[in-house]
């Protein structure tokens, strides 16, 4: 006796292939893991930055240095917080790319700040070379 035979059902398998995810784990870790890593690095720089104005000659005035480079520093700081952002949306780490997209957003918004205060502090040094915390000061 033959009896009907269903349809095939839908079978995902076939054309690109399933979505693959990371690992809940794996996503977890590396932004957890970068998250530490990423403000640790911008720590150091900025540390770095305020370092160069500390002096401990109280007959000795020094001003901090210029703050462009710190910023190209911290600019690639982000620079990699985007593309982990970018490799772990391929991988489909939800998490990371959460994560990485926001340090990537704080550090541009720490750049675009960063060179709007220096650039006018730069303009009020040319307009006035002796005005305090610019280098012709003395």
């Amino acid at each position: 006796m033959d009896l009907p035979v269903a349809p095939p059902a839908f079978d995902a398998t076939g054309g690109p292939g399933p979505r693959r995810q990371a690992g809940l784990g794996a996503g977890i870790g590396a932004g957890c893991g970068l998250v530490f890593l990423e403000p640790a690095a911008l720590v150091v720089v900025f540390g770095l930055w305020w370092l160069s104005a500390f002096n401990l000659d109280q007959a000795r005035t020094v001003t901090a240095d210029p703050l462009w480079n710190h910023l190209v520093a911290a600019g690639a700081v982000g620079a990699v917080a985007l593309v982990a952002a970018v490799i772990a949306a391929q991988a489909g780490a939800v998490v990371t790319v959460a994560t990485q997209g926001l340090v990537a957003a704080l550090v541009c918004l720490i750049v675009v700040g960063g060179s709007a205060a220096q650039s006018h502090e730069d303009q009020r040094c040319r307009e006035t070379p002796t005005a305090p915390r610019c280098r012709g000061a003395h």
